[in-house]
C-alpha cells in the first residue's frame, strides 16, 4: 500500500454519482411554492444541486435563518416522499468503483446530502457494497459543509496526520474542490455533472475530467 499513489478515493453524490437533479429540483419548486416565493424559471434550481440547502435559500434567495429553515423544512418534506429516489447513476460509475475495488483502494462517499438519504439511495441504486464509509450530513446542520464532511470521513477511515495527499476527491461542484483544497487532497472536476469547467479552474481542481471512467487513468 506504501508504494501507491492514492489509497482512498472519495466521491461526491449529487451530479458525481447520481443525477439527482430532478428530485432536488422539484424539492426546491415546491418549498418555494409553499412559501410563496415568485418561481423564477425551473432550470434556476440547478444551483441548488451540490451545496447545503441552508447556504443555497440564504444566498439565492435572501431569505434570513428563520424563513430559510422553515424552507429547508419544506424541502425535505416533498423530499423524503418523492423526490429522494428520482435520478439514475451516470453512465460508467458502477464500473469505475468496481476497478478501483479491485485496485485495493477504499472508497467514501462524502456529501453534503444528509447521511441517511445518502444511505438509502447508495442502498437503492446498487453501490452501497463498492464503499468503505457513506459520509454525509447531519439533519441539524452542525455538519453540512463540504469540509466537514470531508473531516467526517477521515476519522471514519481512521485517516489520522496531517498529510493526505494520498486521498483523492471527486466532486461536480467548486465545493468539492475547495473541501479538497482544505485538507491538501488532490482534486478532480467531473463535467458531466453540474459544473463547469471555468468554476473548477477557478476553484483549483487538480484534474478535470469528462467521464467517471476517466478518475481510472489518474489512480493508474
Amino acid at each position: 500500500m506504501a508504494d501507491r499513489k492514492y489509497n482512498y478515493v472519495f466521491f461526491d453524490l449529487d451530479g458525481t454519482i447520481i443525477n439527482t437533479g430532478e428530485g432536488v429540483m422539484t424539492s426546491v419548486k415546491y418549498s418555494l411554492e409553499k412559501l410563496g416565493v415568485d418561481i423564477p424559471d425551473y432550470e434556476d434550481f440547478r444551483r441548488f444541486v451540490g451545496p447545503p440547502l441552508l447556504v443555497s435559500y440564504k444566498e439565492f434567495y435572501g431569505m434570513d435563518e428563520e424563513k430559510a429553515r422553515e424552507a429547508v423544512r419544506l424541502y425535505r418534506e416533498f423530499y423524503s416522499e418523492k423526490g429522494l429516489l428520482m435520478g439514475y447513476p451516470y453512465e460508467g460509475v458502477m464500473n469505475t468503483f468496481k476497478k478501483i475495488k479491485d485496485m485495493g483502494i477504499k472508497l467514501a462517499v462524502a456529501t453534503s446530502k444528509p447521511e441517511a438519504y445518502s444511505v438509502e439511495i447508495a442502498k437503492h441504486f446498487g453501490f452501497y457494497e463498492y464503499f468503505d464509509a457513506i459520509c454525509g450530513a447531519t439533519f441539524d446542520g452542525t455538519r453540512d459543509n463540504k469540509a466537514d464532511v470531508i473531516n467526517y470521513a477521515f476519522d471514519t477511515l481512521g485517516i489520522s496526520g496531517d498529510n493526505h495527499s494520498d486521498v483523492l476527491m471527486v466532486g461536480d461542484r467548486k465545493f468539492d474542490i475547495i473541501g479538497a483544497k482544505t485538507f491538501g487532497m488532490t482534486s478532480v472536476g467531473v463535467l458531466y455533472g453540474y459544473g463547469s469547467k471555468e468554476e473548477f479552474e477557478e476553484a483549483g481542481a487538480d484534474f478535470i475530467v469528462e467521464k467517471a471512467t476517466d478518475v481510472l487513468d489518474i489512480l493508474v
